[in-house]
């Protein structure tokens, strides 16, 4: 990948500012319906994505037609973010991330955020939803998930398909796990396929995207996330498996081996890799959710166009 220009990356920060300057308006709209029907959207957020977030969360109850927030502050939210929380999102839970025991899985990277998840969902359907998200549109696929019991997950890229570990442990057979050029996430899946899991059978994964995922109630806790971290302990390392990435892995492999899990389609559920592929503001098809990848997020006009529909709708 090219190393972005000083011109592209004083761009990028002209973007960001406008950005925060237009997510603003997202204080003048009402705030969202109090409701307990078992859907909880589910945020980790700190002070600087307030705005962002409140874009993100708003837009996603709107389009859903349910849920109650609960947020993980990562440790940076003020008394005043709270007060605009608790105005806009009717009094939603606040968890600290401090106070999140994360056993035997690493600390930080979001794990702490995953963790909690496993544990909302003994008694509530839980969507995870990344504060760069955008609902643009009806969400009747995941209306269709939450009645059905079934967990889901945005895809990765377009060719994302569930896959058995046994399969992947072929493809990965010439790939060494352990080793230091590797990603955490290639890392994880060249092991995957060749870790233990005592008291599992036939074992799925699927290369999903954490920014935007739902968990059954009912479903699987913590002990299936905390097995396969012990086991890549053991596969690649504690350091390397402690690295960012480490926790989207674990997402994606609790959601495969969910009950009929299902993975969103990509034509309407994405991820925004290069604005400029598609013009100023335009996106390909008739999206209902986008996930605006941090590295690309300011590309183009996109981001600013979704946030203002979004804002708009809301009223």
């Amino acid at each position: 990948m090219a190393t972005p220009s000083i011109a592209e990356h004083l761009n990028w920060h002209v973007k960001q500012r406008l950005h925060r300057r237009l997510a603003r308006r997202v204080l003048d709209t009402p705030p969202i319906p109090r409701s307990d029907d078992g859907v909880i959207l589910f945020s980790m957020i700190g002070s600087a994505v307030l705005l962002p977030y409140l874009v993100t969360v708003k837009s996603l109850r709107q389009q859903l037609g349910r849920g109650r927030a609960v947020i993980l502050d990562d440790g940076t939210l003020t008394a005043d973010d709270r007060a605009v929380l608790a105005h806009h999102l009717n009094d939603p839970t606040i968890l600290h991330i401090d106070d999140v025991d994360t056993g035997p899985c690493p600390r930080g990277g979001t794990w702490e955020r995953l963790l909690t998840i496993l544990d909302l969902r003994a008694d509530s359907y839980v969507i995870q939803a990344d504060s760069d998200t955008v609902t643009l549109g009806d969400l009747h696929e995941v209306r269709a998930a939450i009645d059905a019991g079934r967990d889901f997950t945005l895809r990765g890229e377009a060719g994302a398909e569930l896959r058995s570990v046994a399969d992947m442990a072929c493809d990965a057979a010439d790939i060494d796990p352990r080793s230091p050029a590797l990603h955490v996430q290639d890392a994880a899946e060249a092991a995957i396929g060749s870790v233990a899991l005592p008291g599992h059978g036939s074992l799925r994964y699927v290369r999903g995207c954490a920014g935007f995922a739902g968990f059954a109630p009912g479903g699987h806790g913590r002990a299936l996330a905390e097995a396969l971290s012990l086991a890549m302990d053991a596969a690649i390392g504690r350091d390397s498996w402690s690295r960012w990435g480490s926790e989207q892995v674990t997402s994606n492999f609790v959601v495969a081996n969910g009950h009929d899990p299902l993975l969103l389609p990509y034509d309407r559920y994405w991820n925004f890799w290069n604005a400029a592929l598609f013009g100023r503001a335009r996106f390909p098809g008739d999206p209902a959710f986008v996930h605006f990848i941090g590295t690309y997020r300011f590309h183009g006009d996109a981001y600013l166009a979704a946030t203002r529909g979004a804002i708009d709708r809301l009223g």
